[in-house]
């Protein structure tokens, strides 16, 4: 795994990290939809998305959003996405996707790093866990009807 990189995300990446993503959720399942979602957000204002590379090639993915909360008086870091291969599961790739993101959120000032992990994901719990975040709430969401 000493061949891994771990950089920012352009997007040109869009492909690969659907490729990824569509592994985690079918919800990611518009090829062309993605592309034009990621393409626009890949620059946001406070939005953090990197890539692990192995040769050229993505194995995994970190996407990070900030907004101000009131109830945190600051900012507040959400991971959204994390993915990596399963040929790359438990080599140490998620880990560094994981501190390459606390490493760049050292120089910015916020109050809290949240992260929202499907319940079905108790290897992910275990991971974050293992990483010193808390399981500290629960979320609930609606979807559009």
């Amino acid at each position: 795994m000493d061949n891994i990189i771990i950089r920012h995300a352009v997007a040109a990446d869009g492909t690969s990290v659907y490729r990824l993503l569509s592994q985690l959720t079918e919800r990611v399942n518009n090829a062309v939809l993605f592309d034009e979602l990621f393409e626009s957000a890949v620059d946001f204002p406070n939005t953090i998305y990197l890539v692990a590379e192995d040769n050229g090639n993505i194995v995994g993915f970190i996407s990070c959003h900030g907004q101000i909360l009131l109830h945190h008086m600051g900012w507040a870091y959400e991971i959204q996405e994390m993915f990596v291969e399963e040929a790359y599961r438990s080599k140490g790739v998620g880990k560094r996707l994981l501190k390459h993101l606390e490493s760049i959120l050292e120089h910015i000032d916020y109050d809290v790093i949240e992260v929202t992990s499907s319940h079905k994901r108790e290897g992910a719990h275990a991971f974050y866990q293992a990483h010193g975040y808390e399981h500290t709430h629960r979320k609930f969401t609606k979807k559009k009807i």
